[in-house]
């Protein structure tokens, strides 16, 4: 019975050194790139961002993502999909050290987006709407940047 129970701790301990041995059949998964049906619909190019009282501003959009962070326009910033409908989207964002947002994405046609932006940034809130156009391709006017 003693040599049963010592034949199986042996076993036992030979296929445990085996598991950690061995690599990892599946390399690790690089995080995932948010894949959000409305914003995908939206055509990259020179958009025109205009928000009741400012003055328009032009930015050159290669990702449609970056309409979600208006007010944060930093990289690094943590993304969460709180709604990923085909006409909608509603994404939470946190930026550290600088303030987050929550952000709604209504795509009227590949041309077009209403957008909802609230949050906080440089420690004080903000809570508007924006009517965002895209007027062209991108081109030398992208880089001066007007608020």
């Amino acid at each position: 019975m003693m040599l049963v129970r010592h034949m199986m701790s042996v076993l036992l301990l030979s296929a445990a050194t085996q598991a950690l041995a061995q690599p990892d059949p599946v390399p690790a998964a690089a995080p995932a790139r948010l894949s959000l049906v409305a914003l995908n619909q939206l055509e990259a190019g020179l958009w025109q961002l205009e928000v009741h009282g400012r003055a328009p501003k032009q930015t050159c959009v290669s990702d449609p993502i970056s309409l979600v962070q208006i007010e944060h326009e930093q990289p690094g910033c943590s993304r969460f999909v709180v709604a990923n409908e085909p006409k909608s989207s509603i994404i939470h964002y946190s930026c550290q050290r600088a303030g987050w947002g929550r952000t709604t994405v209504r795509v009227e046609t590949p041309r077009a987006a209403a957008i909802q932006t609230q949050g906080i940034a440089r420690n004080a809130p903000f809570d508007y709407a924006v009517v965002a156009r895209k007027i062209g391709a991108c081109g030398a006017q992208a880089s001066a940047k007007r608020r």
